[in-house]
């Protein structure tokens, strides 16, 4: 075995402690100046974006329809074409599960998607009586066909 004596010089840095902080003090500065051009930026983006928000709360019981058009590859619904529809029948709330999420009672067909929606997929449901048609004013015939009567020309 070989002792090995090392070579150590002091080294002192004298002012340069002193240059140390400044750059620091500068480097604190230029970031309080960023983060508060940031937050700026930030509420100018939030009060454009909050003139278009609206909350939307639905209660216990009500009857929504369920937007289904974002659901691409889903063929649950029928292919995607211009026609399809883009809300399926109302389904009755059950839960509300957060500010924004909501449980409903959701047909047997459906039982293989999740029942807990956001309220971005929601669209009220309002009940109109003079879209019910009475079963006295279509005469259904034994094969399950009825007749259309002519009500007027449009052209």
């Amino acid at each position: 075995m070989h002792c090995m004596v090392a070579n150590a010089e002091h080294h002192y840095t004298g002012l340069s402690l002193i240059h140390g902080v400044d750059l620091v003090r500068e480097t604190e500065g230029k970031v309080k100046v960023i983060r508060d051009s940031l937050k700026v930026a930030s509420d100018r983006q939030k009060s454009y974006a909050g003139l278009k928000r609206k909350d939307i709360e639905f209660l216990i019981g009500d009857k929504v329809f369920l937007k289904v058009s974002p659901w691409k590859k889903i063929l649950r619904f029928g292919r995607r074409v211009k026609l399809s529809p883009c809300f399926i029948r109302p389904h009755e709330i059950i839960e509300r599960i957060g500010p924004v999420a909501y449980e409903l009672a959701l047909p047997t067909e459906l039982e293989k998607i999740h029942n807990v929606f956001h309220v971005s997929m929601l669209h009220r449901y309002r009940s109109n009586p003079s879209h019910v048609i009475s079963p006295a004013e279509i005469e259904i015939h034994t094969d399950m066909t009825y007749n259309k009567k002519l009500i007027r020309i449009l052209a």
